[in-house]
């Protein structure tokens, strides 16, 4: 088991940039592949990104390819999700987490992660 701490959430404008960080604590963090998910009001849970344990595989949700990147220091137990050129729609609480099971493979669903952060707030303005 991880825990999980997300910070670097806050107002920006449109256009702008902000980087997330979600730091881990526990002997197994630089063992588990970590995803990025989102949530906004009314909506469901969403995959944002994702990475392995080694961060030798990179996923992202199609809303999000060429914006954000997701990377990871092992040696911080620190996963990271810059996001630059954001967009209102990219308002949301963003949540880290560490998926289960083999950390050779990252998977976007949400049921396969089983240790989640309390989540940021990101709100983006026009």
């Amino acid at each position: 088991q991880v825990q999980l701490v997300e910070s670097g959430g806050g107002l920006v404008q449109a256009g702008g940039s902000l980087r997330l960080s979600c730091a881990g604590s526990g002997d197994t963090f630089s063992s588990r592949a970590m995803g990025w998910f989102r949530q906004a009001p009314g909506k469901d849970r969403e995959f944002v990104a994702g990475i392995t344990a080694y961060g030798g595989v990179l996923d992202y949700t199609s809303s999000v390819l060429g914006r954000f990147t997701i990377s990871r220091d092992n040696a911080k137990k620190t996963v990271y999700l810059q996001m630059n050129s954001l967009k209102p729609e990219d308002t949301a609480v963003y949540y880290c987490a560490a998926k289960l099971g083999a950390g050779y493979s990252t998977t976007r669903l949400a049921n396969n992660y089983g240790d989640w952060g309390q989540g940021t707030q990101v709100t983006v303005s026009s």
